[in-house]
């Protein structure tokens, strides 16, 4: 019988209305049937939320939250390859990058944020006025019924980055994964449940956006707060469903995102900073570099290391240990990104290397496979550089000073992410504070500080996640004024 992946409401799994494919995009085989909810069914989850929050749950304290938290991680680092081959089949990414990225870090989330959570402190301030004294302090209440909607291409990653905090501010969820990547959402109800939090607490729905469990939730009137990552296309809808009822929202949205490399950067290091940053997850990351800025005396060494690279990358099967690169997320989504690629030829790029797709052996040959591809010879007024493609593509483009380097970074409707290459770290320094990103690396890519704030400008979001931050989104604070 083909595994069946349902909703889990009020500490009960659950059948839906009607099931849709769970397709491997290494391979383009069905792997599961995937339940999915209707309105009355996400009604049911938000209600379950409700009375968690209001049961139980909303009287437990931080110490009891983060307890619960830190032995959740416990029971993922216990079935963390459980968990990696639940990341593996939906998104077809390589075993180890599933292994040492997205289960090593869902854990370092669930206990991150219960450090956190459990060391952090509000103001306090003694007035002193007409009539005597006052003491002012602050502290912070859940928000309540948190709905969080998660993507395809980190799902654990990013499912745990949003759910770590919510839980520790005291909320309960109704998780809305991606129809892509339905498994480790509905695996982690499993240890949520045998980490002892009460029923209610950690809900999950399945379905698709628009007119599906995805529309239902986020314009469902007993949910207080939307936190969601995904193409700024979605935002805005959900955007448009919250703005009745005044919602709060925490989005992480698209990105085109520029890395500057001037001439007396490393030549090495930078090579192998922009292969991951262009080419990791097959460029499936928000974060991830589509724009090549390099120093004019340097580009043509730059264009040739990084076509080197590309063409060592190894694309293969999940489980060999040879493989760095999987497949674009579904067929859709592949054909979506060959049409960008024909638009740049359209436009008179010239390929360096890739611009296909392999012939790839046997089970691997229905897959969503795709070249890794650069381009040189576009301009920032090409469509395919100013449109977010998501794949594992990038345009080379020179440029002669420092001040048009930051001109052309900038000259985006976007705003998540830059990287900046270069020895001379005063430099570094001056040129990624004038990117208008939300973050700005300098001789490096993804090291992340989970303290420190993340989020994006522009079409790339709305707020800031990590550390006091994401508690900052996760309640309401009230101040308490007592006269003395």
């Amino acid at each position: 019988m083909m595994l069946q992946i349902k909703n889990y409401v009020g500490g009960r799994f659950v059948d839906g209305v009607s099931t849709f494919p769970d397709v491997d995009p290494a391979t383009g085989a069905t792997v599961a049937e995937v339940h999915e909810a209707d309105a009355p069914l996400v009604d049911r989850a938000v209600l379950s939320a409700r009375a968690a929050h209001e049961g139980p749950w909303g009287r437990t304290t931080v110490a009891d939250r983060c307890r619960l938290l830190r032995k959740l991680a416990d029971l993922v680092d216990a079935r963390a390859e459980y968990l990696v081959h639940a990341e593996v089949t939906d998104t077809g990414k390589p075993a180890a990058v599933a292994r040492s990225l997205d289960v090593a870090r869902a854990a370092a989330n669930l206990r991150s944020f219960a450090d956190m959570a459990a060391a952090e402190g509000m103001e306090s301030y003694l007035l002193d006025h007409p009539g005597g004294q006052a003491l002012n302090y602050a502290m912070r209440k859940p928000l309540g019924v948190v709905a969080v909607i998660v993507p395809w291409n980190l799902p654990l990653l990013l499912l745990t980055w949003k759910l770590a905090p919510a839980l520790a501010c005291g909320n309960t969820v109704v998780v809305k994964p991606s129809d892509e990547t339905p498994a480790s959402a509905t695996l982690l109800a499993e240890l949520v449940e045998e980490a002892g939090f009460p029923a209610g607490v950690y809900n999950v729905v399945h379905g698709r956006g628009a007119g599906s469990a995805g529309e239902f939730l986020t314009g469902h009137p007993s949910v207080d707060g939307v936190t969601f990552t995904g193409s700024s296309a979605t935002g805005a809808a959900i955007m448009r469903a919250v703005a009745p009822r005044v919602r709060p929202v925490s989005f992480e949205l698209g990105g085109k995102n520029a890395a500057v490399v001037f001439a007396d950067a490393d030549l090495d290091a930078t090579l192998d900073g922009l292969a991951r940053s262009v080419f990791a997850n097959t460029g499936q990351v928000c974060l991830c570099t589509e724009r090549v800025y390099v120093e004019r005396s340097v580009f043509e060494d730059v264009c040739a290391g990084l076509v080197e690279r590309a063409e060592a990358l190894h694309l293969g099967s999940p489980d060999d240990e040879r493989t760095t690169t999987g497949p674009l997320i579904s067929a859709a989504h592949r054909a979506k990104v060959l049409r960008y690629l024909r638009l740049a030829e359209e436009s008179g790029a010239q390929v360096r290397t890739g611009g296909d797709v392999p012939d790839m052996p046997d089970a691997l040959s229905g897959g969503w496979w795709l070249r890794p591809t650069l381009w040189t010879g576009l301009t920032n007024a090409d469509r395919i550089v100013r449109d977010e493609v998501f794949g594992p593509v990038a345009a080379l483009i020179p440029f002669d000073d420092e001040d048009e380097a930051v001109r052309l970074a900038n000259d985006t409707d976007y705003g998540l992410a830059a990287a900046v290459w270069t020895s001379d770290l005063r430099r570094g320094h001056r040129v990624a504070q004038r990117m208008d990103v939300g973050i700005a690396w300098v001789n490096t890519w993804f090291l992340r500080e989970l303290r420190s704030p993340f989020g994006g400008t522009g079409l790339s979001g709305i707020g800031r996640e990590g550390g006091r931050h994401s508690l900052d989104f996760y309640t309401e604070t009230t101040n308490v004024c007592v006269a003395l």
